[in-house]
């Protein structure tokens, strides 16, 4: 058994499938430019990594191993993305009352620099609050917790905005953008 050739296989498919796992998010993110960087690389690694294994298709484990270094792949380029966190997310928080005796997560929100825009809604049980909140994608994990630890009955709904144009947030990303 050919460990060397082993090793390379796996290594190979490992490091397309993660370059195509990160391609991908960052097209769905709107890099325009990096991907198709990213695209050439991939494909030629891909390539490499095929014909190596189609080359040995006598000996099963090539293919074993080339499947390994695909599903490796995908699970590490998943955690790339992750810790990368491009992009932001836009969170639905739905809270139990209206008062504003009884809720300030609005400002406490607002003090920990996230623009919140507020509203009164009518749920089931009776009046709500409903706070749209945006974030980058690297605190949503805080943002969870700053939202739970005030208010641990919240209602919370996330997703990724493809598009944000105007207020609070966009003047507060320029400025930062700015002092860079």
């Amino acid at each position: 058994m050919d460990f060397k050739l082993l090793f390379m296989i796996f290594a190979i498919n490992f490091a397309y499938i993660t370059l195509n796992t990160l391609r991908f998010m960052l097209t769905m993110k709107g890099y325009r430019i990096i991907a198709p960087l990213v695209s050439m690389v991939e494909i030629t690694i891909y390539i490499l990594g095929l014909s190596m294994v189609l080359d040995r298709l006598d000996d099963p484990i090539n293919l074993f191993v080339y499947a390994l270094g695909y599903a490796v792949g995908i699970s590490v380029g998943i955690k790339i993305e992750d810790k990368l966190a491009l992009g932001y997310i836009m969170v639905t928080a739905i809270l139990p009352s209206n008062t504003n005796e009884d809720n300030h997560l609005p400002k406490v929100l607002r003090d920990n620099g996230y623009g919140v825009t507020q509203s009164s809604a009518q749920g089931l049980e009776g009046e709500r609050v409903v706070l749209e909140i945006l974030s980058p994608r690297k605190n949503e994990r805080q943002l969870y917790q700053l939202i739970k630890s005030v208010e641990e009955r919240a209602f919370i709904i996330s997703y990724e905005p493809k598009y944000i144009s105007g207020g609070f947030w966009t003047k507060k990303v320029r400025k930062r953008q700015q002092r860079q």
